[in-house]
């Protein structure tokens, strides 16, 4: 396919709340208007230049049906183009970008908010599964998490010592990096004290679902030049689903996220290997390794490689295992990545220039969006 002729688009900044177990003080409408408004700050933009709104959310989780109308006024949304996408945020960047792209539009706000404090997250994972055979035995995302750790460890031979390692240090790094709200960073005696989860999976080496919410401006390019110090170039863009039953997937595979990735390569033209940042999301410690062999960053069984110290930095931020702000969490992820190219000083790297950013969604991380980004 090609993009000649397509306009090309930026991510010009981003806003995000502190990511927290519960904000007991604030609601929906709180963390999104908080977002809205920090976003502009420094481009020279208002809310009147945007040319439409997109947001991610989830009525299950927010316990009620269309449940964005009641944030229309705080997503800054009123009298203009508005679209929800009941996905990761990252799927609605993606259809920002297009729609920016095709030149339907020239400046674009994109919101993902999630609180799944006020909802029994495991029941949310469990109405995604057939409702007959899977839901009444509680099949859902811990149990699907399970048994791909199980697989992997015996095909790769992975130790729970090395999964625990991997969990502690990306707590470490949100602490440093992500925004996130921690009493006190697990060591990897901790993580394994932790209570069984899944066999062999630990419940600290699961996600953990935060409430928070982020927002990214995306602007055509003449614009993203004033706007932005360093805009960051949206260079690629991959999307793929894999089969809803988790028995008819292939086992030990992310054949999604493979096919998402080599469609955002494509486009981008270059390669996994040329990283220099990767902010990945993932259910587990073992779909993040999953991930990263998916995405070419590591062959079959060698992503805990990739993960501590490849030529790839991977999820600086600390990624999705200290902080899952469900439905936000591939939008936090190329909130990260794209500053990271930006501002690679915050975050102790040299001259990053290439950057991937990761989604996933559904139950076993079903489906997957990548995001290639460059300066």
């Amino acid at each position: 396919m090609t993009t000649a002729g397509l306009n090309r688009v930026a991510v010009v900044a981003s806003a995000q709340t502190e990511l927290r177990p519960a904000w007991r003080n604030a609601q929906h409408i709180d963390l999104i208007s908080s977002v809205v408004a920090d976003v502009f700050k420094g481009t020279g933009l208002t809310l009147h230049d945007v040319d439409f709104v997109i947001d991610s959310g989830s009525d299950v989780l927010d316990g009620r049906s269309i449940s964005n109308c009641g944030f229309l006024g705080a997503l800054g949304a009123h009298h203009k183009e508005e679209s929800r996408v009941e996905e990761d945020g990252l799927w609605a960047a993606l259809y920002g970008v297009n729609k920016i792209r095709s030149g339907a539009s020239s400046v674009g706000l994109i919101v993902a908010y999630s609180k799944p404090s006020e909802s029994n997250v495991d029941a949310y994972w469990s109405s995604m599964v057939e409702p007959f055979y899977q839901r009444p035995v509680s099949f859902g995302q811990r149990a699907a998490s399970g048994i791909q750790a199980q697989r992997y460890c015996a095909e790769h031979g992975t130790t729970l010592r090395a999964l625990a390692e991997l969990t502690a240090s990306r707590w470490r790094a949100a602490v440093e990096h992500g925004t996130v709200a921690i009493d006190s960073v697990p060591s990897a005696d901790t993580v394994l004290a932790s209570p069984d989860a899944a066999v062999p999976l630990k419940e600290m080496m699961l996600a953990r679902p935060v409430d928070g919410a982020v927002a990214v401006l995306l602007a055509r390019e003449d614009i993203a030049r004033r706007a932005a110090r360093t805009p960051v170039w949206v260079t690629g863009m991959g999307t793929s689903l894999d089969a809803h039953s988790f028995a008819a997937r292939t086992p030990g595979r992310l054949s999604s996220c493979e096919m998402a990735a080599k469609m955002a390569f494509r486009k981008a033209g270059w390669s996994a290997d040329s990283a220099d940042v990767a902010e990945v999301s993932a259910a587990s410690v073992v779909g993040e390794l999953m991930v990263l062999e998916s995405l070419g960053l590591a062959g079959p069984g060698r992503g805990l490689a990739a993960a501590t110290g490849g030529r790839t930095r991977v999820n600086a931020s600390g990624g999705a295992l200290p902080a899952d702000p469900i439905m936000a969490t591939g939008l936090v992820r190329l909130a990260h990545a794209a500053r990271q190219l930006a501002l690679p000083e915050l975050y102790g790297l040299d001259r990053p220039t290439r950057a991937i950013a990761h989604g996933t969604g559904g139950v076993g991380m079903q489906n997957h969006c990548v995001f290639t980004l460059g300066i």
